[in-house]
């Protein structure tokens, strides 16, 4: 018998692909969020960071700032989604920005403010059904902002695995930040 045994590590639990998902719309902007702690206290983030008005990310911390009153009715906790329009990333041809909750909400109550990431499709994972969803999105342009021709993509969320994942219409192939020139 040795002297030390090393430490044991279990295989990963594997999901099964047949399982549901919900397809919702990939809206490009800045991911952001929301904090509320229990005694009303409002934090602001980017995807990696907190931030201020005095050091935002497009704008956000200084938009829920002038909504406290609106936003604080989402009740405690982590409210997660994307704050987009007027001046970030394709703009959405909007006059204003909006922030809109990503598909699993754990707000309270959803304030007049804030909107909820379209929902595409909400069944069993099937690639020909994903493929069909974006194909609505180019021949019928962006549920999220309606009339605008040319959305990003789609993001899936596999509920057996817990997973998340994005496909969008074009340059799905190449990676974030690398030109396809």
């Amino acid at each position: 018998m040795p002297d030390t045994i090393p430490e044991f590590k279990e295989w990963t639990k594997i999901a099964r692909l047949s399982r549901d998902c919900v397809i919702t719309e990939k809206i490009d902007g800045t991911n952001a969020q929301i904090f509320i702690t229990e005694d009303g206290q409002v934090f602001t983030g980017s995807r990696t960071r907190w931030i201020t008005p005095q050091n935002d990310n497009y704008g956000f911390a200084k938009w829920v700032e002038q909504r406290k009153d609106e936003i604080l009715k989402m009740g405690p906790g982590r409210h997660f989604g994307e704050f987009w329009g007027l001046g970030i990333q394709r703009g959405y041809d909007l006059f204003e920005r909006r922030f809109s909750l990503f598909g699993r909400i754990v707000a309270k109550e959803v304030p007049n403010c804030v909107t909820i990431v379209p929902t595409l499709y909400e069944g069993v994972f099937d690639t020909e059904k994903i493929g069909q969803v974006l194909q609505t999105l180019v021949e019928y342009g962006s549920k999220a902002a309606p009339n605008y021709m040319n959305p990003e993509g789609i993001v899936i969320f596999h509920k057996a695995s817990g997973q998340l994942f994005k496909k969008t219409i074009k340059d799905d192939e190449v990676p974030k930040g690398v030109s396809n020139v």
